[in-house]
């Protein structure tokens, strides 16, 4: 005698397996863990890039362990050190050949402000040419900051509306809601932020 087939809803299951959410939410928690960094080494900074991902700081808890030095195959450029007007043209233009969507990290004083150099030489920060999302102050910073300045850029990567975006042709457009965190954003939402907009390590 063969068992009875039973039909229905599986009570046991139902609360496990079924996931309800948005689709923006799951497009942005997809891109927030699969970030693809160029790592854009001008200076000293870069080697407190290296040593993030070294075994002691291990950046592919975050999902950003896959360095890659193809403009085609990266989405987040992290610029570490000081840079001079002869390379601004370079980054620029490694920068202009990254797919949409992309984000930018300026890693040390040098690449945020020009740090120490006050030169007719240096580049008074990379925001002059490029649309930084997050700002990590240091001299150099140690590995733990950039961490955190990953985690900045993934709160505010988590936040974004993913749908909206992919209809404008540099999907860069608006947030959900307002990243919460040490991070400094630029562009559109800056002024909405006012007084909550912090450093790394820091109040402004």
């Amino acid at each position: 005698m063969s068992d009875p087939v039973v039909i229905g809803v599986d009570q046991k299951i139902e609360s496990r397996d079924l996931i309800v959410t948005r689709l923006d939410a799951a497009v942005d928690w997809c891109r927030k863990n699969s970030v693809w960094p160029m790592p854009m080494g001008l200076a000293c900074c870069a080697i407190e890039l290296m040593a993030a991902g070294a075994s002691r700081f291990d950046i592919a808890r975050f999902g950003a362990e896959v360095m890659r030095f193809s403009p085609r195959q990266s989405d987040l450029m992290i610029v570490a050190g000081t840079c001079v007007y002869k390379m601004a043209g370079v980054v620029k233009r490694v920068w202009d050949q990254m797919a949409e969507p992309k984000w930018c990290i300026a890693m040390g004083a040098c690449a945020s402000t020009g740090g120490m150099y006050r030169s007719y030489a240096v580049v008074q920060g990379v925001d002059r040419f490029l649309p930084v999302d997050v700002y990590i102050s240091g001299c150099p910073p140690r590995p733990e900051a950039l961490l955190e300045g990953l985690m900045a850029l993934q709160r505010k990567i988590q936040q974004e509306a993913a749908l909206k975006n992919m209809k404008r042709s540099d999907q860069r457009g608006g947030l959900y809601a307002m990243p919460q965190g040490p991070v400094i954003v630029r562009g559109e939402y800056a002024p909405q932020m006012g007084d909550r907009r912090l450093e790394i390590g820091g109040r402004k």
